[in-house]
């Protein structure tokens, strides 16, 4: 299943809600459960995750029934919005806490290429290291992503997110798997020029990346997307700039939670960062964003992320506007 957070105008305003994508349309998986004989499900795609296995398994045949069924509607509410009628969002639009790793060999060797690190340091070899990102500046499909006043040379990551849904605390390599929801695109917007300065006092990244984060278009869980040899690409105003997979890494994600849930518990929502694969940036390119680009990453099972830089000077703008509470 893809799994997506998506907005839509109403009569009384915005509303925002969990649902399902299938090719042509979504399925509001509120209210298939509440069509298909005992299911129960919810609006909001953070609670639904917390729901693991069992959540997944009500959604399943949910949106089975209504398909089989034909239901359109549900107490005189529609259950299925064709693709034009709706705007994806962040599928979480307030992640429960974002890690970024940096385990894609080939990204580390071009780092110390282009000077953004001096060597590769011999702990990265025996930890998974990462950085944690500000969860209260994430983007979604669509949305304009605001050039910080502080940078001139701004970055896209071309990476993909785990997405925890069961929780657990001390967990093996061989157990994480069934805490692992699904995967994500993840864009992990950087100024370069401010993280090299960041960088060189041995902390950070701090402001060169908590400016803004995107993720996106859905959630696909595991039979959806195959993570390690499944094709990802980064097109720059439909130029590509970054193409392969996300391949081998030196830690998997199972060891990454191995390791991180070490004496503290990991918790639906949580999300963690593949790191940037191969030439999946353009430090590693020599090749810098403008301003009022377009930036596409996509991935095979999991859709295309799309967003435009604004101008130097311009703000954030969401693709709909917020929705009411």
């Amino acid at each position: 299943m893809r799994l997506v957070t998506f907005r839509r105008q109403t009569e009384s305003g915005v509303e925002q809600r969990a649902g399902v994508q299938l090719d042509d349309f979504v399925v509001d998986l509120e209210r298939a459960g509440e069509a298909a004989p005992g299911e129960r499900l919810t609006h909001d795609l953070l609670t639904f995750v917390a729901g693991g296995d069992a959540a997944i398994h009500a959604a399943r045949t949910a949106v089975d029934f209504v398909l089989t069924a034909g239901a359109e509607e549900v107490g005189g509410r529609p259950i299925r919005f064709a693709n034009d009628q709706i705007q994806l969002c962040s599928p979480l639009p307030r992640p429960n806490s974002l890690r970024d790793y940096m385990v894609v060999e080939e990204h580390m060797a071009n780092a110390v290429a282009k000077g953004m690190l001096p060597s590769v340091p011999e702990e990265w070899f025996n930890i998974p290291a990462y950085y944690k990102g500000n969860v209260d500046e994430i983007y979604g499909p669509d949305d304009t992503i605001p050039w910080p006043s502080y940078t001139d040379k701004l970055d896209y990551e071309l990476e993909v997110c785990a997405v925890i849904g069961t929780p657990g605390r001390n967990l093996s390599a061989a157990a994480a798997p069934r805490h692992i929801i699904g995967y994500t695109l993840y864009n992990d917007w950087s100024a370069r020029d401010i993280q090299k300065r960041e960088m060189s006092i041995g902390i950070g990244a701090g402001v060169s990346k908590d400016f803004g984060s995107s993720i996106g278009p859905c959630i696909a869980t595991p039979d959806e997307f195959e993570r390690d040899i499944a094709p990802l690409q980064a097109r720059i105003d439909g130029e590509v700039w970054s193409s392969g997979v996300l391949g081998k890494m030196r830690f998997s994600f199972e060891e990454i939670i191995e390791w991180t849930s070490r004496d503290q518990t990991m918790r639906p929502g949580d999300l963690l960062g593949s790191g940037t694969i191969g030439k999946g940036c353009g430090v590693e390119l020599d090749r810098w964003l403008t301003p009022g680009c377009t930036v596409e990453l996509e991935a095979e099972g999991i859709g295309i992320l799309r967003n435009t830089v604004s101008q130097k000077g311009a703000g954030p703008r969401r693709a709909t506007p917020p929705a009411q509470s």
